[in-house]
């Protein structure tokens, strides 16, 4: 995930081309490939994802509060990376869009995604 401003100001989001959630807003993100490191799987998705390319990001936790996705048990395991400025991004692969969203004007999310959004933004702000 990626936040942007200085104090935090804006959320990277993506708009799901596919279900579950079709349409929703959503954080960048997928699954492991089988061999691959889950730090490697978390930057080789936001750059598929969003036309974003980092080489650094930082451990927000872990969430796998059952029936969280209701494909069936999912873990999944964050990294996020405050920005500066909000740097141009568009959809790409499962995305249909990659648009950033100012904190205060968030659209409704699938998944779990509103209580990982604000985790991460305790995060960034020193409260977590």
């Amino acid at each position: 995930m990626l936040l942007a401003g200085d104090p935090v100001a804006s959320v990277l989001l993506i708009q799901r081309a596919h279900e579950p959630f079709a349409g929703a807003w959503a954080l960048p993100g997928g699954f492991v490939e089988e061999g691959e490191r889950i730090y490697d799987a978390a930057l080789r998705e936001l750059a598929e994802e969003t036309a974003i390319a980092t080489d650094s990001l930082a451990l927000l936790g872990v969430y796998d509060t059952p029936g969280r996705d209701p494909r069936g048990w999912t873990v999944s395991i964050t990294y996020f990376r405050r920005l500066a400025e909000a740097l141009a991004a568009h959809g790409g692969d499962d995305a249909s869009q990659a648009r950033w969203f100012a904190l205060d004007t968030l659209p409704a999310l699938a998944f779990d995604h509103a209580a990982i959004i604000a985790d991460a933004i305790a995060s960034a702000r020193g409260s977590r």
